[in-house]
């Protein structure tokens, strides 16, 4: 085979694994997004059940779509965006003596997977915050790793804008301020979701070899285990993600102005409630850590295994 056929073999074996990724991620999120707080549904059947009960095809929508449109595109490009980081780093140390990635070699491809997944996530947050306040359907449906601890906003309620959806938001924020508005706290994204995503995927990772059996590969290990390692990648990230994702939520929500950026928001908060602030919502997120995560992994391997089997 030629230097140009190979190529051209890898390149779409490339290309067939990042889509690969993308799908199995979007996968992850929509079973994140089907996981909700214990003993509210016991199933997915059951989430549509009780919504369709309760407020017909209108409760289905209001309580589950939103969620599953915000949150599959995230999951989609942070478990894409994961895998073309690992591919990255291995090509750009060419000299190993191992295609095995060591663990901070897997922290840094988390942490660079933030990076293109903050173009999804740094606009569906600031839409969600705003669309808290009007409905709690954002609250009613588990989402693996995302929470918000934001303070109502001002102007908001009865008497204020009142939006459709998700997309509603973002026109209105386009329209009044322009892209800037519309990624208002995509630094303060990074700035969680950067550390939070290293500790995410390294743990996962970690996880699942303490749980292989000596001589057997990681790819093989049952679901029961992928359970247990995606919910202590739950656990690593928000152990740590916490803080920032306060001080997130807190520069989206507020009114243009109010911060100067990342460490003015962190003084402001300290200065008025004390370094407890920078705690709160701690309690659930743990709570909801292990399921939503242990779900999403599945998920993703899940789906993973059924592309290998029929494509």
């Amino acid at each position: 085979m030629s230097d140009s056929a190979v190529a051209e073999e890898a390149q779409r074996s490339s290309t067939a694994e990042s889509v690969r990724s993308f799908v199995a991620g979007g996968a992850g999120g929509v079973a994140a997004v089907l996981v909700a707080p214990a003993g509210t549904y016991t199933g997915a059947v059951d989430v549509v059940k009780k919504a369709l009960a309760r407020d017909g095809v209108k409760g289905l929508y209001r309580g589950v779509v939103p969620p599953l449109l915000g949150v599959t595109p995230i999951f989609a490009v942070s478990f894409w965006a994961y895998d073309t980081s690992k591919l990255l780093i291995l090509r750009l140390t060419p000299n190993r003596t191992s295609k095995e990635l060591s663990i901070p070699e897997l922290a840094a491809a988390g942490f660079l997977s933030a990076i293109p997944t903050t173009l999804v996530t740094a606009p569906v947050e600031r839409a969600k915050v705003l669309l808290q306040v009007r409905d709690v359907a954002w609250a009613t449906v588990s989402d693996a790793r995302i929470l918000t601890h934001s303070p109502k906003i001002q102007g908001q309620g009865q008497g204020g804008p009142q939006y459709s959806g998700v997309f509603d938001v973002v026109k209105h924020l386009y329209r009044e301020g322009g892209l800037r508005s519309v990624f208002r706290g995509s630094a303060a994204t990074v700035a969680r979701d950067g550390p939070g995503s290293a500790a995410y995927f390294a743990a996962y990772e970690v996880t699942k070899k303490l749980l292989t059996p000596a001589g057997a590969s990681p790819s093989d290990l049952n679901l029961g285990a992928v359970i247990v390692a995606g919910g202590m990648a739950g656990f690593a990230m928000w152990s740590i993600a916490i803080p920032p994702d306060v001080l997130k939520s807190r520069i989206q929500s507020a009114p243009t102005g109010t911060y100067s950026g990342f460490m003015d928001c962190a003084r402001k908060t300290i200065a008025a409630e004390g370094v407890a602030a920078l705690w709160k919502g701690l309690g659930p997120a743990m709570a909801r850590a292990f399921p939503a995560n242990a779900a999403t992994f599945l998920g993703v391997e899940a789906t993973k295994k059924l592309m290998d089997k029929f494509l």
